[in-house]
C-alpha cells in the first residue's frame, strides 16, 4: 500500500468523511496578465462529480520544497497545511482533468505564490467541491458580476445558463488584457470595467449596476467579489429594488487588508 492510500483510510476512518484528494500539476499557464489557470490530471480525479463548475472547493498547499509523502502525512496527522477557498472552474471527465484559476497577486499569498510557480509534477490537497452556486435559471432577466476573484464563478454561472437567457456581466479587471473570453448566451450584455488599483476600494461597480436601465419581470443574480463593493451592492438590490433573496446570490470573497482567515472570522461575527 503507498503512503497516500494509507493517509486517505486513515483520514477516512478517523473523520467519516472522504480523505482530500492529492492532485498533481499537468500544466500551469497564464490565461490573461493577471490570470494563471492550472491543469491537474491523474487518477485521484476519478469519480470527481460532474456539473460541479461554480462549486466552492478548499485547496491545501504544502510547504516549499516539501515532498508528497511528507505532505501526505501532514493531511493525515497534522500540522494543518494552509487552506484557501476556490472554484471549480472545467472539469472533463473523459480525460480526467481539472481546471482551477487563481488571480496572480505576486508571492503575497500562499496560493498565489504556489501559482505562480507551479509545473508539472507539482502538488496540493483539494476538498470538495461543493454545489454550482446557482443552479436554477428561470428569471427575465440576470444581473452578474464579479472582480477577478470571482470570474471563475460567474465565467461558470454564464456557461451553464440557457442560451435564451437575457441581462448584464459587469467584470472588473486590472487591465484591458484581462479580458477574458466566455461562452455566455447572446443575450447577455458583457462589460468590462478597468480598475489598474485593484488593492484599493473599487469605485466602478456599485455606479454602473446603479445606472443600469432596470428591467421588468423577475431578476436573479450572481455577484461576488471585494466585501465592501458586496455590502454595497446588497443595501441596493434588497433595499432599493426589493429583489427576494432566493433570487440573489450575492458574496464577499475577500475583503482589502485581511488574509482569507482574517476576513472568514470576520464573516462569522457578523462583520
Amino acid at each position: 500500500m503507498s503512503t497516500w492510500s494509507g493517509v486517505k483510510q486513515a483520514i477516512k476512518k478517523a473523520t467519516g468523511r472522504p480523505s482530500p484528494r492529492l492532485l498533481t500539476v499537468q500544466k500551469a499557464w497564464y490565461i490573461t496578465p493577471n490570470m494563471i489557470r492550472v491543469t491537474f490530471s491523474g487518477p485521484e480525479l476519478e469519480g470527481f462529480p460532474q456539473g460541479r463548475e461554480g462549486g466552492n472547493c478548499k485547496l491545501m498547499f504544502p510547504d516549499d520544497r516539501e515532498s508528497m509523502d511528507s505532505f501526505a502525512a501532514r493531511l493525515s496527522s497534522g500540522p494543518a497545511p494552509v487552506r484557501r477557498t476556490y472554484t471549480v472552474r472545467n472539469f472533463r471527465a473523459d480525460v480526467l482533468e481539472l481546471d482551477i484559476d487563481f488571480v496572480a497577486h505576486g508571492d503575497n499569498g500562499p496560493a498565489s505564490s504556489w501559482a505562480i510557480n507551479a509545473e508539472p509534477g507539482h502538488f496540493l490537497g483539494f476538498a470538495g467541491p461543493s454545489a454550482p452556486k446557482v443552479t436554477r435559471f428561470d428569471a427575465d432577466w440576470y444581473l452578474l458580476a464579479a472582480d477577478p476573484s470571482a470570474i471563475p464563478v460567474v465565467a461558470a454561472t454564464l456557461e451553464a445558463m440557457p442560451r435564451d437567457a437575457k441581462g448584464v456581466a459587469v467584470f472588473e479587471v486590472p487591465s484591458e488584457e484581462d479580458r477574458q473570453t466566455i461562452n455566455a448566451p447572446e443575450g447577455i450584455a458583457m462589460h468590462w470595467l478597468v480598475n489598474s488599483n485593484p488593492d484599493s476600494s473599487s469605485t466602478l461597480q456599485e455606479p454602473f449596476i446603479r445606472n443600469l436601465s432596470w428591467p421588468e419581470g423577475r431578476v436573479q443574480t450572481c455577484i461576488a467579489g471585494e466585501s465592501g463593493v458586496v455590502r454595497g451592492l446588497r443595501a441596493f438590490l434588497f433595499q432599493e429594488k426589493k429583489l427576494h433573496k432566493e433570487d440573489v446570490y450575492l458574496s464577499g470573497y475577500w475583503k482589502i487588508g485581511l488574509i482569507e482567515d482574517e476576513h472568514q472570522k470576520l464573516k462569522r461575527a457578523g462583520g
